[in-house]
């Protein structure tokens, strides 16, 4: 399949998220949370919860008023530590009714259940990386987020092009490694010569943190990005903080994405609880909520 150009690739993703900003609508039978601001979906990775299991989870997207997830991979599988082994038993023999009964607690809770992470590592056989595309299609979701290596794109996109479900790369600030996911350089490695459905889950926290321009690089390639994560984050490889706190553009990325009507989820991700422990979770990521609701409407 030959890759499609930016404009139709775009296309691709606003049709995946054509549903984002029908407020007052229902998801099967419950109420449909409006977290929409100004045309900018915000969201959360659920990982901002990872305090707590997924029951309690989707209630703290409730008392935040966030209608929006990326459902992190941790509030679906086992908690209990288990072996590499055991862990990708779990995943090739658990049911996939299983998964399709977790879209049926978000759909129950209102919450849009956008994106599932699924991380591809080397040592994960073709039946598990296959088994990420087929646990997407159970929860009924078009994306997948994943933390990987540069070279795993090439195999994951055979995967991502049969299931016809798009995947974004998430980088972090490792720049040493020119595996690891941080700068433009590496996302266009992976992107080079692969298909439509290889694309970007930009963390504007850590690209900010690995000398990246966060709003430059959404301008050029908003085509190809799937979600954003949203923290602060020092330059130079710096600390999460608060936001408002360090270098990171949430304002002007936010701004970006609606004066340009960009229908990207922008999911908060809350980690600078990992500097200051024994902040309240749920206190913290309605401060960040606030923050860029006030962003937006300003």
């Amino acid at each position: 399949m030959s890759p499609l150009s930016r404009r139709e690739a775009g296309k691709l993703l606003l049709a995946g998220c054509a549903g984002l900003v029908t407020a007052g609508k229902r998801v099967l039978g419950a109420e449909k949370i409006d977290s929409v601001i100004r045309g900018v979906q915000i969201g959360a990775q659920s990982y901002s919860f990872r305090d707590r299991p997924l029951a309690a989870c989707l209630e703290a997207y409730r008392t935040v008023g966030l209608g929006e997830c990326e459902l992190y991979q941790g509030h679906v599988e086992p908690r209990e530590k288990t072996s590499r082994e055991e862990s990708r038993k779990w995943r090739l023999t658990t049911t996939l009714s299983y998964f399709s009964g977790v879209r049926e607690q978000f759909d129950n809770a209102g919450v849009l259940l956008y994106a599932y992470n699924y991380s591809f590592r080397k040592d994960m056989t073709d039946a598990e990386v296959e088994r990420g595309f087929e646990i997407a299609r159970a929860m009924g979701v078009k994306y997948i987020t994943a933390s990987a290596n540069v070279s795993d794109a090439r195999r994951v996109d055979q995967f991502a092009r049969k299931y016809e479900i798009i995947v974004g790369f998430h980088g972090h600030d490792q720049t040493g490694n020119p595996e690891e996911f941080s700068t433009a350089e590496t996302f266009a490695r992976a992107m080079n010569g692969a298909s439509r459905y290889i694309g970007v889950n930009l963390d504007i926290g850590h690209f900010t943190a690995a000398g990246g321009d966060a709003v430059e690089y959404i301008r050029e390639h908003h085509d190809r990005i799937v979600t954003l994560h949203i923290k602060d984050r020092k330059k130079n490889h710096g600390a999460n903080v608060p936001f408002g706190q360090g270098d990171t553009p949430i304002v002007g990325v936010l701004r970006l994405l609606r004066d340009e009507g960009w229908k990207i989820p922008a999911n908060i991700e809350y980690e600078y609880g990992e500097e200051t422990p024994g902040l309240d979770t749920v206190a913290e990521v309605k401060k960040c909520f606030e923050y860029c609701r006030k962003a937006l409407e300003s």
